[in-house]
């Protein structure tokens, strides 16, 4: 099974996608954010050629992703045809993977989400991880008959640095992981076609098909939580960089001579803005020694000194980051998200001061902040929707892939 999936294509390919395989991919997230739609507007949305997109939708069309819905003509000539996302040709499975849960999705080719389960992890073993994901596999996929059959994918979404060609978990500070090949890993226990992103580019995927990046060509989506996470899409493409590492704002320096980081250097943004670090500075300060960074919230909305001075620094040292950004990549919009931003009205007004005092053009430079909340299960969507495009873009191949549940 493992070479026949090879022959085809890599396991996890990420932005090595074939110039045709990125047409199909473009091709059906027209389809999928603006179905039912014509092919003559699906080739305006894309800039492809007419020919390029029956070319692309044929094998879709056959594969069942896609479906035509017949409409009268308004005029002389043929009646048209929209193309529409067939919502129950096929599914995917998508997994969040926490340092203490896994959270997964079963999802339909519109990244519907019809199941949801969660499950703790005993264990950050990489065997023991590995494990907890074959049987959350086979829970999803026996909550409905049609899924054992259908589920032609899955897709992971892990903090860290994800090497999203082979597959490859570089690096996770968060999980204590380097160079763990999970794609493969997986691929052999479950049997299914897989692909592994950063969590944070996951969720860009997610907010650029259905959320605040929808219609946005160059966006950026940073989480704040227990790290500090950046996914960034420019000109509408998902930007890995050369071994998937773009987008590490957490590790970007804030305070030369600060707080260690997980990753070994002083004074990263994560020592100054992520949950623990704003505890750590709350406690450091004379504060009290608080369990979670809503308690923390609280006491700063109560008029705490030193719990507003830490939420103000995380604030400032954000605003200081993104102004890299700005400057570097210009995002139109930034989506916050992630745990800490229940703690958001505690952060704008200094993150704003210091992202108007960084920003090299305050006439254009300044991306809008749109905060966002997003449920444990958006992050799996994610995942989800990144399998579902690479699945588009090769069909066929997906056939050679049986769930783990089928199997039994």
């Amino acid at each position: 099974m493992t070479e026949d999936l090879r022959q085809n294509g890599p396991v996890a390919d990420g932005s090595g996608l074939s110039v045709s395989e990125r047409t199909a991919a473009d091709v059906f997230t027209a389809v999928l954010t603006r179905g039912p739609v014509s092919r003559r507007d699906v080739a305006r949305l894309t800039g492809f050629s007419q020919s390029t997109i029956t070319k692309a939708v044929k094998p879709m069309l056959a594969a069942g992703y896609l479906i035509e819905e017949r409409e009268e003509a308004q005029g002389p000539g043929r009646p048209a045809s929209p193309l529409s996302v067939n919502s129950n040709s096929h599914y995917v499975l998508g997994l969040k993977l926490a340092p203490h849960e896994l959270i997964g999705v079963v999802a339909n080719p519109q990244a519907q989400v019809l199941v949801s389960a969660h499950r703790p992890l005993r264990s950050r073993d990489i065997d023991v991880v590995v494990a907890e994901t074959e049987s959350l596999c086979a829970e999803l996929l026996a909550t409905r008959p049609e899924f054992a059959d259908r589920v032609e994918g899955l897709g992971i979404a892990v903090g860290g640095h994800v090497d999203d060609k082979v597959g490859t978990l570089r690096y996770s500070p968060i999980l204590g992981w380097q160079d763990v090949p999970l794609a493969e890993l997986l691929l052999s226990t479950t049997g299914l076609y897989t692909v592994v992103e950063n969590d944070v580019n996951a969720l860009a995927v997610a907010e650029q098909l259905f959320g605040a990046g929808r219609g946005i060509p160059s966006f950026a989506v940073v989480t704040v939580g227990a790290g500090v996470g950046c996914g960034l899409v420019v000109h509408g493409e998902l930007v890995h960089g050369s071994t998937g590492m773009a987008g590490e704002i957490g590790h970007v320096v804030v305070e030369p001579g600060g707080e260690v980081c997980r990753c070994g250097n002083r004074g990263c943004l994560e020592t100054v803005a992520s949950d623990r670090s704003i505890l750590a500075a709350i406690a450091r300060n004379g504060g009290p020694f608080l369990t979670s960074v809503s308690e923390a919230a609280l006491l700063a909305r109560e008029g705490d000194v030193c719990a507003r001075e830490a939420f103000a620094a995380a604030g400032a040292a954000l605003g200081q980051a993104l102004a890299i950004l700005a400057n570097l990549v210009n995002p139109a919009r930034v989506v916050l998200s992630g745990e800490g931003v229940i703690a958001s009205d505690l952060l704008m007004d200094r993150l704003s001061e210091s992202l108007e005092q960084h920003t090299f053009s305050n006439l254009a430079g300044i991306p809008e902040i749109v905060t966002r909340p997003l449920s444990d299960e958006t992050w799996a969507r994610g995942a989800a929707a990144n399998v579902l495009r690479h699945l588009i873009s090769r069909p066929l191949m997906s056939r050679a892939a049986r769930p783990v549940a089928a199997r039994r």
